[in-house]
């Protein structure tokens, strides 16, 4: 990568860097040749100009050798540029392409405001992470002067292995996985830094300081006030308790527990898996899994450990196999064999062709996504995978959404009308959303049927 190894934890580094190499690359005509000659024709048959088209021309980027659907990208008007960086920020990929194009010597392939824009992207982002570690590292302090039984998760404990710089990552909540004993220790130290306790669904409780109503896209990158924490509650009588694995890892000058190696990549597969099955989710997570597979490829041991701890999951080998088996669709072969034989092979037929008719769409579609998921949901659970909610329940949730801010203390008139009203935005536009998708999915699963009753005959 053209930043800091994945050994260095040096954000500024990073933006100096990209700067540096922009210099460096002053010859466009040459370049624009030398990167043609890059690419191959192996992977694609053709290339496709709509939004999907170039969406995949920019997330194929990310192969080696270069497909020559990434040619679109030489190709692209300011208005489709702009289209498709708003698909980058959304999907979490905008900082990892830039990144990449970097890394590939091709800047020039981008106009000069696409690639100061994301530059720009970096900086604000550089920041707004230093912030974010500065927190969690302050937060982190208060759990260990306490005793605390606590890990991270996700974030910073999926570099190096996901993520080669966390400043290249966006990331908008602190989320630390607490023994259920320790849990109102850690609300104290929270309330005690101005955080308060925003809702709990389930064994997770969610945290915020200086709450925001929305984040506006030209903010999506910036360090704003506004924090998130969540904490996740391990039973104290769980089966294969997660805390008693941990391991300790020097991260940004301070030493913080992580989940072992094996529970990580479980983890981050599982958590893959829950977004895809789901009205939409961000490609980033995609992107990360893989890199973790490709980190690991070759390391036979690791392998055998996790299908001795997942194996005898349904949800666990089914849901790594979807995740896999969607990104080979989308991607390409990247998973090793020790992997691929219980968790790919062990998928139902239905699962394949859910893949095989949604997961493109799936993956480049739009924000706020659809409801085919549903129809995936519906086959798994035939195969023992559990599900929290119902189809139906799915399709025509009983309840209102939760409200997007709560009221403030000493609130003001003003910022309580503004409130309502950002609320009554997010309530109309979940409505439709549920009415629209609702209609596709309905129309969707006659086609899906007939294509099961074509299998079955």
């Amino acid at each position: 990568m053209p930043t800091a190894t994945p050994r260095s934890l040096s954000p500024r580094a990073a933006t100096r860097t990209l700067t540096d190499r922009r210099s460096a690359h002053a010859e466009p005509d040459a370049q624009r040749s030398g990167s043609q000659d890059a690419l191959t024709s192996g992977r694609i048959s053709g290339k496709r100009r709509d939004d999907e088209g170039i969406r995949e021309a920019a997330l194929f980027t990310f192969l080696d050798p270069l497909p020559n659907q990434c040619s679109l990208l030489l190709d692209l008007s300011q208005r489709e540029w702009n289209r498709l960086l708003r698909w980058l920020d959304i999907s979490g990929l905008a900082l990892y392409f830039l990144d990449r194009i970097v890394s590939l010597r091709i800047t020039d392939w981008l106009p000069r405001t696409v690639f100061e824009r994301l530059q720009q992207n970096l900086f604000d982002n550089t920041r707004r992470t230093e912030s974010m570690i500065a927190e969690s590292t302050a937060i982190q302090a208060g759990f260990q002067a306490a005793t605390l039984s606590y890990a991270n998760l996700k974030g910073l404990s999926y570099w190096p292995a996901s993520v080669p710089n966390p400043v290249l990552r966006s990331q908008f909540d602190l989320d630390f996985l607490v023994a259920e004993a320790s849990a109102p220790a850690a609300r104290e130290i929270l309330e005690r830094r101005g955080y308060r306790l925003y809702a709990v669904s389930g064994r997770s409780w969610e945290f915020k300081l200086n709450a925001e109503p929305w984040i506006p896209l030209k903010n999506l990158y910036k360090d704003t006030p506004s924090r998130a924490v969540e904490l996740h509650l391990e039973s104290a009588n769980a089966a294969q308790p997660l805390l008693e694995r941990i391991e300790w890892r020097e991260l940004a000058g301070i030493s913080m527990p992580v989940l072992s190696p094996v529970d990580l990549f479980l983890g981050q597969g599982l958590h893959v898996y829950k977004h895809v099955c789901g009205e939409f989710f961000r490609v980033a997570h995609l992107l990360e899994f893989r890199r973790h597979v490709l980190a690991r490829y070759n390391d036979v041991n690791f392998w055998s450990e996790l299908r001795a701890v997942a194996y005898d999951s349904p949800r666990a080998r089914l849901g790594l196999g979807v995740v896999i088996l969607l990104l080979t669709h989308v991607m390409g072969e990247f998973a090793p064999a020790e992997l691929t034989e219980w968790t790919v092979q062990s998928l139902p037929d239905t699962a394949r062709l859910w893949i095989t008719m949604y997961g493109r769409r799936a993956v480049l579609g739009s924000f706020p996504g659809s409801k085919f998921y549903l129809l995936l949901q519906r086959e798994l659970q035939a195969s023992g995978v559990a599900t929290k909610r119902s189809v139906r329940e799915s399709l025509l949730p009983a309840r209102l959404p939760p409200p997007v801010t709560r009221a403030a203390r000493d609130e003001r008139p003003f910022l309580r009308v503004r409130r309502h009203l950002v609320q009554l935005h997010f309530v109309f536009s979940r409505l439709r959303f549920h009415f629209v998708e609702g209609v596709r999915y309905i129309w969707q699963s006659h086609r899906w049927q007939k294509q099961l009753n074509r299998i079955a005959r």
